[in-house]
């Protein structure tokens, strides 16, 4: 018989960066559910902006908390097990986008992104896992990409860390088989979310910038976050071990693991059509909203359209 998708009474359910984004939309999620919420985001006013957004959907508290950070993450876990209830279901979602090629890219890009989404789900994982042992129950969720089954050009960073969380999601979902918790690892592909005025872009800033709000924004390209939100909450109740949300995201997993040579040419291909870097290197990396502000394109802000309205309804302007 398939578990419960409903939380028994006064169930609490840990969405670590949940301020803004696929967060945002999953802690929303869990709250329509019943969960009472708490989310935790670096970003102080950006968790005070997301409560207030949260509010009309339930019972929702705001920690702030770097999940890359073990000493912070125990701090919030035993403060929401000893002060708010015990944690039903944690979802780790924080994560960091830095866009650009390998000769922009600097070793500090590749540790903040290691730290927040490899380091993040296994600090959150490891100390919430105790409190659900002691109860025989519980959900564990980590919120990956195709970009770790698939290393995409201009983004490696991100790609190293989110292939390290598979690693560690899947082998945490096998090691815990029989106990009464699950670990979910969810592949998204691209999500129209906003994250694009939010992503670090390095090289030709401009131009990244162009390419990847693009391609964050289209429908043929990208999916309805709400939409993602929805199927990620319900797969990790149901404690499903892997939730992949688009064909085009199994279509990828399936061609790298039937053709993997094949995959990593085909990248390198993409990788060339891509801008180059400057030949200085450029300057430093720059949001998207700043690289947004110094291009005037009627038909990128025509194409970017359903990205720019998802910064607005996700907290990510």
């Amino acid at each position: 018989m398939a578990p419960p998708t409903q939380p028994p009474q006064a169930s609490v359910a840990l969405v670590m960066g949940g301020s803004r984004g696929l967060g945002l939309l999953t802690a929303r999620e869990l709250l329509k559910r019943g969960f009472t919420v708490v989310i935790t985001a670096r970003d102080r006013d950006e968790l005070a902006r997301a409560t207030t957004m949260l509010d009309p959907f339930g019972p929702v508290e705001a920690r702030v908390c770097d999940v890359g950070d073990i000493n912070e993450v125990g701090a919030v876990v035993g403060d929401v097990e000893a002060g708010v209830g015990p944690i039903e279901v944690l979802l780790t979602v924080a994560g960091v986008i830095q866009a650009g090629p390998l000769e922009s890219m600097r070793v500090s890009d590749f540790d903040d992104a290691v730290r927040t989404m490899t380091w993040g789900p296994i600090n959150a994982a490891l100390t919430v896992l105790p409190h659900l042992r002691r109860r025989g129950h519980g959900r564990i969720g980590t919120v990956t990409s195709i970009g770790g089954m698939v290393s995409p050009p201009h983004l490696l960073p991100y790609a190293t860390a989110k292939f390290g969380a598979v690693g560690f999601s899947d082998g945490l979902a096998a090691a815990l088989s029989g106990t009464g918790i699950t670990a979910t690892t969810v592949v998204p592909g691209l999500m129209r979310t906003g994250s694009h005025g939010r992503a670090r872009f390095t090289g030709d800033r401009q131009e990244e910038y162009r390419w990847f709000a693009t391609a964050a924004s289209l429908p043929l390209l990208s999916m309805d976050a709400d939409r993602a939100a929805r199927r990620i909450v319900a797969g990790v109740l149901a404690g499903r071990p892997m939730v992949v949300l688009t064909p085009m995201t199994w279509l990828g997993i399936r061609f790298r693991g039937l053709a993997p040579a094949t995959t990593i040419r085909l990248m390198g291909r993409v990788n060339r059509l891509l801008p180059d870097a400057p030949e200085r290197g450029g300057a430093g990396p720059v949001e998207g909203r700043a690289a947004r502000s110094k291009l005037s394109s009627g038909l990128l802000d025509r194409l970017t359209t359903l990205g720019r309205r998802a910064e607005r309804r996700n907290n990510e302007a």
